[in-house]
């Protein structure tokens, strides 16, 4: 598909439905695709003591890497076992969501791969989607049945266990099953104080962008709660801001507005970040975290926003 970037500030596409919207855009910014020509373009992470973004190409079972400095595309790994979501954990190591081998792993300094989890209850994971690191260590994850429906995204496979959200305890590495009720969790997110966990499910119709409070010292989840539901299109990823706001990765709509739903904590859709494209996922990076990474579907995108993504988002 061709894309046409904008030649004027403010981007048009970078749209303002709420005036609250207006100080988190840039309006001397303008979208960017920093590369195409993927097939489902998943999990972006930014790396700033290396100046380069990690994200999965999921069928095509590998993780890619930018680089800020060149913008050069290369291959960081493949096979990559169907990798989806990434981040990092607080030591700044790569945290990985696999479909293929039904795991999360960790990716240690020395390149060795450390297994987190891959079953629980004596049962294998259905396919690890999308994880978020707590400032106590722990990870956490969502497990719904995207990676095992087919032999697209990993490979196909009966479910064993409800589709679920998980806690891994940076000590024990006891995994515990949080949640169970959602139909297919998928991005998850903290609130900048971490007293709120924020799950999109992809797989309710309609969908739900849910918000649960982060009980028991960060070891437990209460009053799962509809903080939106979606009229027109799919939530996927998700990262929030300081001051809050969900920029939730948003596809699969109607009207054929994909990109990104900016939703301040009250569940109000503030502002969109339209692409041509559905989009996945998403991170915040750069220098300043003000840096908006999108992985949308055959393509890598940025925008310069005026605020910045979490620690550890």
């Amino acid at each position: 598909m061709v894309w046409q970037p904008s030649e004027r500030y403010p981007d048009p596409a970078v749209q303002v439905l709420d005036a609250s919207f207006k100080r988190l855009r840039n309006w001397m910014a303008a979208i960017e695709r920093l590369a195409t020509g993927f097939r489902w373009a998943e999990g972006p992470v930014w790396f700033g003591d290396g100046r380069f973004l990690l994200w999965s190409d999921i069928p095509d079972n590998r993780i890619l890497r930018w680089s800020e400095e060149t913008g050069e595309v290369s291959v960081f790994r493949a096979p990559s076992d169907h990798a989806n979501g990434n981040t990092r954990d607080r030591a700044g190591r790569l945290v990985t969501c696999e479909h293929s081998t039904r795991r999360v792993t960790r990716t240690e300094y020395d390149g060795e791969i450390t297994v987190l989890a891959d079953e629980f209850d004596g049962k294998r994971l259905n396919s690890p989607n999308d994880v978020v690191t707590k400032s106590d260590g722990s990870v956490w994850f969502s497990d719904p049945t995207y990676g095992i429906t087919g032999n697209y995204l990993g490979r196909r496979a009966e479910s064993e266990l409800p589709t679920g959200i998980y806690r891994i305890d940076p000590d024990s590495g006891e995994i515990v099953l949080l949640d169970d009720a959602l139909a297919g969790p998928n991005g998850l997110a903290f609130s900048p104080d971490e007293s709120r966990l924020y799950v999109n499910d992809s797989g309710s119709r309609p969908c739900r962008i849910y918000a649960f409070d982060v009980a028991d010292g960060g070891h437990a989840l209460t009053n799962r709660r509809v903080l939106l539901e979606v009229e027109d299109g799919i939530p996927d990823g998700v990262r929030v801001d300081v001051q809050g706001n969900l920029w939730v990765a948003w596809g699969v709509t109607r009207t054929g507005n994909d990109g990104v739903r900016v939703i301040n904590p009250d569940g109000r859709i503030i502002g969109i970040v339209g692409l041509p494209e559905g989009c996945a996922n998403l991170c915040f990076g750069g220098r300043w975290r003000n840096r908006l990474f999108m992985a949308a579907s055959q393509s890598l995108y940025s925008l310069y926003v005026n605020t910045q993504g979490v620690a550890g988002g």
